[in-house]
């Protein structure tokens, strides 16, 4: 006779299993006879950290927990403490969806909507690229360079999902600042990220390709930017969940991938106080190419600020 043996969410395979009649009684097979497979949390994770792993996904234990607690609707903290609990089928249609999605190249923080930054959880879509550790380095480089002004005022060119400016105006509460965005779906993300944290009366957002959108007149503290800094030839050699599913022009930075940089050398000097800053993170094998192009442009950069691994990553540049 033929029987399905099912994995953890009945994906696998069909076993033929023979019946055999031996001194007038049916021989059943030890698959037939053997206890149901119970699926708790626990057993979940671990068939779906193994079948993730196999599937090329590097943290796999970890997307598996954090894809479960997105099921279950908690943190991926709680998920620990329910190990034992059976979930109910609708959590485990959301968490096979979740998993099937994953294995298909989508990245995890679009499959939770949430990726945490700085301390804070911002909401992620595919309209935004999705915040890096890296950017950290950029966000604390501005807020400390704000402290030494009472009130002081930032623009942050090409927003995205908010993170970098809702970050700045959460640990500098007197800061004032302006955020742009070409994509609305972008700053639509912006706007209910700076509500969820409280920032949004320190905020104001504005549409526009980098500083077409800002008032003539206006001028800042600090300009902020993480830029697309990638060349498209090497934007196909990213990882396929970043190449395939992040928003293109968050990631291609013209031909050489330095034009955005270019262009904020070009024009950022007039939006600035006197004694001002720019502040720019980098590809970290671009920091003789940066500073270049503002040293070109009548700027003085200094060596480019390091990340947590050690890398070049943010550019700081005052007019010389």
């Amino acid at each position: 006779m033929i029987s399905r043996l099912v994995d953890a969410f009945g994906w696998r395979r069909i076993v033929v299993l023979e019946s055999r009649e031996f001194t007038g009684r049916i021989r059943m097979s030890a698959a037939e006879s053997a206890p149901a497979q119970i699926w708790t949390v626990r057993a979940l994770l671990q068939w779906t950290s193994e079948y993730l792993r196999k599937s090329g996904v590097e943290s796999a234990a970890f997307e598996a927990r954090l894809l479960m607690g997105h099921a279950l609707q908690c943190t991926p903290i709680e998920v620990v403490t329910r190990y034992d609990e059976e979930p109910a089928d609708s959590a485990r249609a959301a968490f096979r969806e979740l998993i099937r999605r994953r294995v298909d190249g989508w990245p995890v923080a679009y499959l939770t909507g949430t990726k945490d930054f700085y301390l804070l959880a911002f909401e992620v879509n595919p309209a935004v690229l999705i915040p890096r550790p890296d950017t950290e380095t950029l966000v604390q480089t501005v807020i400390d360079g704000l402290k030494s002004h009472s009130r002081p005022t930032a623009l942050d060119l090409g927003t995205g999902s908010g993170c970098i400016a809702i970050s700045i105006a959460h640990r500098v509460k007197t800061a004032g600042i302006v955020a742009t965005d070409v994509s609305p779906d972008a700053l639509a993300v912006a706007q209910r990220n700076a509500r969820k944290h409280g920032v949004e009366s320190q905020l104001r957002f504005c549409q526009g390709d980098l500083f077409a959108a800002v008032s003539d007149g206006s001028k800042f503290d600090w300009i902020v930017s993480n830029p697309p800094y990638i060349a498209p030839s090497e934007i196909e050699t990213l990882a396929p969940d970043v190449r395939d599913h992040e928003p293109r022009m968050a990631l291609d930075g013209g031909p050489d991938g330095l034009a955005y940089y270019r262009r904020i050398a070009a024009d950022a000097g007039r939006y600035l106080e006197p004694g001002g800053r720019v502040a720019v993170e980098i590809g970290y094998q671009q920091e003789e190419a940066v500073r270049g192009i503002f040293a070109t442009a009548g700027w003085s950069a200094s060596a480019a600020i390091r990340d947590m691994a050690g890398r070049p990553r943010v550019v700081v540049a005052k007019l010389a």
